[in-house]
């Protein structure tokens, strides 16, 4: 699907509906999924000196703390932004690769 057309999820909560409507309980809840994620891109950032999927491991923490936080939401959106741009810019690189070489092998 281009990325014109791809429409992206409202920034914000995604817990349960019993949860959002508790004020003590979403503030628990919102901090279990800080306490979650820490973890996992603390495990990620320690991955990165050793063999692991360092960040992998810290896109997954990411990934859980955008469940419930919009700041985690905006970095996921522009990481994914990017990441669709340099291999859209890969494919074109490779596609005027292919190009010159078949103008070259045709003369």
């Amino acid at each position: 699907m281009p990325p014109e057309v791809r429409e992206e999820k409202p920034l914000g909560s995604r817990a349960p509906r019993f949860v959002q409507a508790s004020r003590p309980l979403h503030l628990s809840w919102r901090v279990v999924i800080f306490i979650v994620g820490l973890a996992i891109v603390t495990g990620g950032v320690i991955m990165l000196p050793l063999p692991g999927p360092g960040w992998l491991v810290i896109f997954g923490g990411m990934a859980v703390w955008a469940t419930e936080f919009v700041w985690a939401q905006h970095v996921l959106r522009w990481t994914k932004r990017k990441y669709r741009e340099g291999t859209r810019w890969l494919k074109d690189r490779r596609a005027a690769r292919k190009e010159r070489k078949a103008a070259r092998q045709s003369s």
